[in-house]
């Protein structure tokens, strides 16, 4: 194996684990398997967060440098920076090396220093706001009574406990609009009545 296909490699790996990773957030393909490391490096390796540079078991919000999104960036601007001088310039086997760790490094850091904006990003009241969120029936609602529904507030799935507005039984995976949240209950209303 030569520099050039070591290089490449990484690329590619880099690369196409950044496309894979796109496509089942963004488009939501799913694969057949889930992959879960056995230990967690990022909880170790310290990170930035709210409060600065923190290290692991500290409070407040934390992102780790070491996770997979700056891993596959590292990995993919490593890889096409060394290959491409590898190929296409005359430097020595250390030189490239050392300007491939680099570029790879800057790219990790700009996918680090973009997570963290994200994170940091403050929540307004809308971004926790219950009523109007659409959630789906997971335990049905007997007349009058209580069932269970699932829904998203702040990107977060949560679970509440679930009464029809007009009293009437609602079925389990029905679609549902919450129309008014107090004291722990949902209270909601058929997609399809509130839609009309």
């Amino acid at each position: 194996m030569t520099w050039s296909d070591f290089y490449l490699f990484c690329f590619l790996v880099g690369f196409s684990l950044s496309v894979l990773s796109f496509l089942a957030g963004a488009v939501h393909i799913h694969l057949p398997v889930k992959w879960h490391l056995p230990f967690h490096l990022g909880h170790h390796g310290g990170g930035l967060g709210k409060g600065g540079l923190q290290k692991g078991g500290s409070s407040g919000a934390q992102i780790s440098w070491f996770n997979a999104s700056t891993i596959m960036a590292f990995l993919a601007w490593f890889g096409g920076a060394g290959y491409l001088l590898t190929r296409y310039s005359h430097f020595l086997v250390v030189v490239i090396l050392a300007v491939a760790v680099i570029a790879g490094l800057f790219a990790g850091w700009i996918i680090f220093k973009f997570m963290v904006k994200l994170n940091d990003a403050p929540l307004t009241s809308e971004d926790r706001r219950v009523e109007g969120a659409l959630g789906t029936i997971s335990m049905p609602i007997r007349e009058k009574g209580t069932g269970e529904i699932i829904f998203p507030v702040d990107g977060v799935r949560r679970c509440s406990g679930a009464r029809s507005s007009d009293g009437k039984a609602i079925e389990k995976g029905t679609e549902v609009v919450i129309e008014r949240y107090e004291k722990g209950i949902a209270y909601v209303k058929r997609w399809e009545e509130f839609s009309k």
